[in-house]
């Protein structure tokens, strides 16, 4: 889609509105610069909003210190670890008691502490490989263009006179870091991270029956209608499936 036929579209949604909307051309013409950038967002531009997406998370959250026993188990679990075709890694954890993990696409892993509590060390690489595996294949890096996407429609309607649709600045960086965190993952995609979790488990000489185990887990926890959060549906299915590939 070309800029000139997203300016086109904004701008019809926003006549579209009512005659008594007052039409902001500022705005509609920003809204179309923001998809525009949504589609053709530059690695520089991933890396931006990637390290304001980490560190607006960082003062959300509680991050493990150094001297905790979190950290210090994560230093040890990922000591030496072996990772091809990936960023930088910043892996750390948050003092949450929620089960979860997430990634960012410039290399951020984020593991919360309720994870570390139901899992073996195994298992926990296993999830780090999963979330690997979606910032090597570009999942994060799409899910970044959605969210950035996203945004720019809120801006539309913002311009356009709708009520209730903030900016993207209206809403600071927690609206965007929110989406990205909460990421919705294809079938195809969460397969795709799992096989490549489990490549990499073998690849470091990791147990790959953990990457079962730990889905199992998660089966257990949450059912097999959700994973650990909404972005990893189907855990028993998924399961299933790496059995095979044992």
């Amino acid at each position: 889609m070309t800029r000139t036929m997203i300016l086109t579209f904004f701008l019809v949604c926003a006549l579209c509105s009512g005659a008594q909307a007052q039409l902001n051309l500022s705005g509609i013409m920003d809204a179309g610069v923001d998809a525009t950038k949504a589609v053709t967002l530059s690695d520089d531009d991933v890396k931006t909003l990637a390290l304001s997406v980490r560190q607006k998370s960082d003062v959300s959250n509680p991050v493990a210190m150094p001297s905790n026993q979190y950290a210090q188990r994560l230093a040890r679990l990922i000591k030496d670890m072996k990772v091809e075709n990936a960023p930088k890694l910043d892996i750390k954890i948050y003092l949450v008691k929620d089960v979860n993990a997430f990634a960012i696409a410039d290399g951020t892993i984020r593991v919360f502490a309720g994870l570390m509590d139901l899992m073996i060390d195994d298992e926990i690489r296993y999830v780090i490989g999963h979330e690997i595996g979606h910032i090597s294949l570009g999942h994060t890096k799409k899910a970044l263009q959605m969210a950035y996407a996203t945004s720019a429609a809120r801006k539309a309607g913002a311009a356009s006179g709708t009520s209730g649709i903030a900016t993207l600045s209206d809403s600071s960086l927690g609206d965007l870091t929110e989406k990205l965190v909460k990421s919705q993952f294809s079938q195809s995609q969460e397969n795709d991270a799992d096989q490549y979790a489990l490549n990499f488990m073998k690849y470091n000489k990791y147990d790959p029956k953990a990457a079962v185990t730990a889905l199992r887990k998660l089966e257990k926890q949450f059912g097999n209608k959700g994973g650990m959060f909404s972005s990893h549906p189907a855990p028993g299915e998924r399961a299933a499936i790496l059995e095979k590939s044992l």
